[in-house]
């Protein structure tokens, strides 16, 4: 491992555990360790195993969006996806989203806005199922107005979950109409045809501006298709309605480990519909700016909604702690072994993204 992705995950790693020190810090350590000690850790292995399935799935519904631009085989995708999953985890600004697109573009010389369109499909399928989710427990959340949590610094309430879940439906929104402007052909072609007409302004100005223009331009059209070829999926109805299938089996899958390990966890005593609301809060609690691996965050999204539930401080935080620990670990494991195999540098990735995007670099 060269010295960059040393110093880059160290970087990522001493973050992570600052934050996760911040955000237990009140917490009563001995009241804490008591917990995870009474935890039957047999419930890992069922766990891991509906972990380990939920990314198969994933890695199914990406070649599946990848099918009508790449056929590519499952390793070919696991390996990606696993590695942009772990950069997550270990690196800020959620710059694994980046890695997958990047080593399609360096292995199968994908383009890489077809890439990046392919995982903003992916991502707006699930941003869907989470705002279903959320509208199906809406009613419990609801329910408790006056719930305020304050963990390890971290101030959580029902009127901020809320206000994330209407701007991420905006989002979606958003990113449904970029994907509807692109992924059909009279809307496309529309907006090729502006593009082409600033480029002819800016060759009407002088040789100066005709030059850049003119780049300009077939830049932007380069970057206009290759979107359109990745979000191709979703304008197929039955790739459309496959994924669908899979984006539910994903989420069922990553519920039913939620569910699976808080069987081996006292205290909890919760069932399958409840411990799918406690994910769903989770996830939109950790959808806000943190460090890598979401530590601290996390663990205040986890206390917050089994709070909902009446569970008390010690039992939610010693669940939620070791949860995230049995969601993260593997994945960052599994994407370091990914990326050993494929000898992929994943800081490298993120520099040939920011080089490969430059409008300098076309020709």
């Amino acid at each position: 491992m060269s010295r960059k992705n040393i110093l880059s995950l160290s970087i990522g790693s001493i973050l992570a555990a600052a934050t996760l020190y911040l955000a237990f810090r009140n917490v009563p350590l001995a009241d804490l360790l008591t917990y995870v000690g009474t935890i039957d850790y047999w419930w890992i292995l069922p766990t891991q195993l509906l972990i380990v399935i939920a990314f198969v799935l994933r890695v199914f519904r990406w070649r599946l969006i990848l099918k009508s631009v790449l056929l590519i085989d499952f390793w070919s995708a696991f390996h990606p996806l696993m590695i942009g999953f772990m950069m997550n985890n270990v690196l800020p600004g959620r710059v694994g989203e980046l890695a997958r697109p990047a080593i399609l573009k360096k292995e199968r010389n994908l383009p890489l806005s077809t890439g990046l369109a392919t995982v903003a499909a992916e991502r707006l399928f699930d941003m869907v199922m989470l705002i279903g989710l959320f509208v199906a427990a809406f009613s419990t959340i609801a329910e408790h107005p006056e719930l305020d949590v304050s963990f390890g610094g971290i101030h959580l309430n029902s009127q901020m979950l809320q206000s994330i879940a209407w701007a991420m439906i905006r989002i979606s929104i958003v990113i449904l109409l970029a994907v509807s402007l692109l992924a059909l052909s009279v809307t496309r072609r529309l907006l090729l045809r502006s593009i082409e007409k600033v480029a002819g302004w800016f060759a009407e100005r002088g040789p100066f501006s005709s030059r850049y223009g003119i780049r300009l331009g077939r830049f932007l059209t380069k970057i206009v298709e290759g979107f359109a070829a990745g979000f191709h999926t979703i304008g197929n109805p039955r790739r459309l309605a496959a994924c669908l299938v899979f984006t539910v089996l994903i989420w069922l899958a990553t519920a039913l480990s939620y569910y699976t390990f808080s069987l081996g966890c006292p205290g909890i005593g919760l069932s399958l519909e409840q411990m799918a609301t406690v994910m769903v809060v989770v996830c939109f609690f950790i959808a806000l700016p943190s460090v890598p691996g979401f530590w601290g965050l996390w663990e205040a999204g986890g206390v917050f909604a089994l709070s909902l539930y009446g569970i008390s401080t010690s039992a939610a935080a010693g669940y939620t702690l070791a949860n995230h620990a049995l969601q993260l670990f593997p994945v960052i494991l599994i994407g370091l072994i990914s990326a050993l195999m494929t000898s992929v540098n994943f800081l490298q990735l993120t520099l040939d993204k920011k080089t490969a995007l430059s409008p300098k670099s076309r020709p």
